[in-house]
């Protein structure tokens, strides 16, 4: 048992020490596609399909590592959304400091929601995530300066750092793939970080690492506020990009989204989120034709892959090949 023991805290190490060879050549590859991307494809579109693979990414690090299933984080990337918008078109302010104050407001609220629903777990604790997001979702409705069913439209991009103008969709592309990027990499940093091996044993086995002396509301608190946190950036960023923000970011469909592109990519996975978000953004895209049909669409592909994939697609791939992706 103590070889045992010994023989899993070295693999840990090993995990938290560096990234692996395979992982370092996913996101050199990956990097290189989304700096080609914008040649081949929409830039508008290329920018959705980031601003969302973040917000599944960061949903992905409360469910996939933390274990706990909100049905509410459209609340944080909706608010965000609102934040930024109103920084930008009411306050003036840069793009940045924007993005930055709606990612600091997510971070709030998700420090303030998440302090109340880690107090439940399970089922209740999603339903409490729920009502918390249909509260923001009717301040969003009813507030003055969210514009209410109308939004708040024409945000300005605005000069970042008050040096470079951001009205070019190539221009704007790039910042919004190093702020993808960047928050990409933090998140996977957290995952394979001494903090991510324990909300990794707290998701498996909770009664065990409190026995084991680690204080578990803490550490899901944590992990809520940052989640939080990152799905407010996606948020910010996005509402740069379509120069709106609107009652859909906020809407608890958008929250029913991001928990099919995380299960469809492969919940627990690094790389899973990305592709599941991808596929979802790529669908609503190029099928949009079918009006109201892409909905069922979707749930008719969501079923298929569930019963194809039970890992979710990178899950399955991760399997086969036998290294954590």
């Amino acid at each position: 048992m103590a070889m045992a023991d010994k023989t899993t805290s070295t693999q840990r190490v090993e995990q938290t020490a560096g990234m692996p060879t395979l992982h370092k050549a996913i996101f050199v590859v990956l990097l290189i596609g989304l700096i080609a991307l914008p040649f081949f494809a929409y830039p508008v579109f290329a920018m959705k399909v980031m601003c969302f693979a973040l917000f599944a990414a960061a949903f992905n690090l409360l469910l996939g590592f933390g274990g706990l299933l909100s049905f509410g984080h459209a609340a944080y990337f909706g608010s965000a959304s609102y934040v930024a918008a109103h920084a930008a078109k009411v306050w003036g302010l840069t793009p940045e400091l924007s993005i930055l104050c709606g990612t600091a407001a997510a971070g709030v609220l998700g420090f303030a929601i998440g302090s109340l629903a880690i107090r439940r777990q399970g089922i209740y604790f999603a339903m409490v995530t729920l009502a918390f997001a249909q509260m923001v979702y009717f301040v969003a409705l009813q507030a003055e300066f969210t514009g209410g069913e109308d939004g708040i439209q024409g945000v300005p991009r605005g000069n970042l750092f008050g040096l470079f103008s951001l009205a070019d969709n190539m221009a704007l592309y790039f910042f919004v793939l190093a702020v993808t990027f960047g928050g990409i990499l933090f998140l996977y940093r957290i995952v394979h970080s001494p903090f991510g091996e324990v909300l990794k044993a707290i998701r498996e086995n909770e009664p065990r690492a409190i026995s084991l002396g680690y204080d578990v509301n803490r550490y899901k608190l944590i992990v809520f506020t940052l989640s939080a946190t990152m799905a407010g950036l996606a948020g910010a960023t996005k509402s740069q990009v379509f120069q709106l923000a609107s009652l859909t970011d906020v809407h608890w469909s958008m929250s029913g989204e991001v928990v099919l592109m995380t299960l469809l990519g492969g919940m627990g996975t690094v790389f899973g989120p990305l592709i599941g978000a991808g596929i979802i953004v790529t669908m609503q895209n190029y099928l949009a034709t079918f009006g109201a049909w892409v909905t069922i669409i979707q749930g008719v592909i969501f079923v298929l892959g569930v019963l194809m994939f039970r890992e979710g697609i990178v899950g399955v791939i991760s399997r086969w090949l036998k290294k954590p992706l």
